[in-house]
């Protein structure tokens, strides 16, 4: 993950398509990650990117935008304003567009994550039961806003069983934000009927009022036995924190909802002790700054002296 999310994989692979087919401008709208990815990749590729983010996007996220040369654009609306563009721009002027679900090279490039995940399990812990090939886990957990990484992660895994390559389909357990469910709405009414919602919520880069890929993603954890499922904003936060402690990785909130989801199932017992469970943390904590502020508690402010250290120590520890 070059830029620091997931959607380097997206972005790789649309990149390498708009090289075979000779394509001189890329149009992606995006949240802030994708269209930091696809910024990146173009410009390793000498290729123009013109992004279009909602102009609430994480300033982060913007400011590496402008770094990787995109032709940067705040659109005054949400993420689903900023699909539409991208989309009747590419129509009207022929450029390529990236955007999320409509390309179906970004599945492409998410799938891969796939691999890797049953590769390295096989690595470190040994074939499967069945003495060969790679190893799948019982249980992946993935965050979900527009529904690309699991219909993604899911097709990436119906190749590999679809080879032989691993002997089952692990269970893709899905989190969505509270403020931004309409993925989960769908699943917990049995239907693929994706009704639209006004997302709110902390993590940015999983909401999505209209998600892209609803339908993929309900299959995807349905086809798998799996579950789609919600978490609020508070766990979000703390899940930050909590993963920061438990696995020193810092997340940004969308990255970290796929633990706080992992987290709410063991304490429903939704989850036996002895299944073996990847966590996708799709994205760095750097990418927003604010909302780690917003998770941890304000240092304590001292005078220089070994005293105050001392104190100050023993009302944080006991805090604690």
């Amino acid at each position: 993950m070059p830029t620091g999310s997931l959607k380097d994989r997206a972005s790789a692979i649309v990149t390498a398509r708009a090289l075979e087919t000779g394509v001189a401008r890329i149009i992606a709208a995006s949240t802030g990650n994708a269209g930091v990815a696809q910024a990146a990749m173009a410009n390793a590729a000498g290729i123009s990117a013109v992004v279009v983010v909602p102009e609430t996007a994480p300033k982060g996220k913007v400011a590496q935008l402008v770094v990787f040369g995109a032709e940067l654009l705040l659109v005054k609306g949400n993420y689903d304003a900023a699909f539409e563009l991208a989309l009747r721009a590419s129509a009207e002027l022929g450029w390529y567009c990236r955007n999320t679900a409509y390309n179906p090279f970004s599945a492409e490039g998410k799938k891969t994550v796939a691999f890797e995940i049953c590769e390295q399990l096989a690595a470190e812990l040994g074939p499967p039961k069945s003495g060969q090939g790679w190893r799948a886990p019982d249980r992946i957990f993935v965050s979900v806003g527009d529904g690309n990484i699991i219909s993604g992660l899911h097709k990436g895994l119906k190749d590999l069983h679809a080879l032989g390559w691993i002997d089952r389909m692990p269970k893709l357990v899905g989190v969505q934000s509270e403020g931004s469910a309409a993925v989960a709405n769908a699943f917990a009414a049995g239907t693929e009927t994706i009704t639209p919602v006004t997302a709110t919520t902390i993590a940015d880069s999983i909401s999505a009022d209209r998600p892209a890929d609803g339908v993929r993603a309900v299959r995807a954890a349905r086809q798998t036995e799996g579950v789609i499922i919600k978490v609020s904003d508070q766990q979000i936060l703390d899940a930050i924190v909590a993963l920061g402690r438990d696995a020193t990785i810092f997340a940004e909130p969308a990255a970290s909802a796929a633990y706080a989801g992992l987290l709410a199932q063991v304490d429903a017992k939704a989850v036996d002790p002895e299944e073996q469970v990847v966590v996708l943390v799709t994205g760095n904590g750097l990418k927003d700054v604010a909302s780690a502020s917003r998770a941890t508690a304000e240092p304590p402010h001292i005078e220089p002296t070994v005293e105050a250290l001392q104190q100050a120590l023993a009302v944080t520890r006991g805090t604690r």
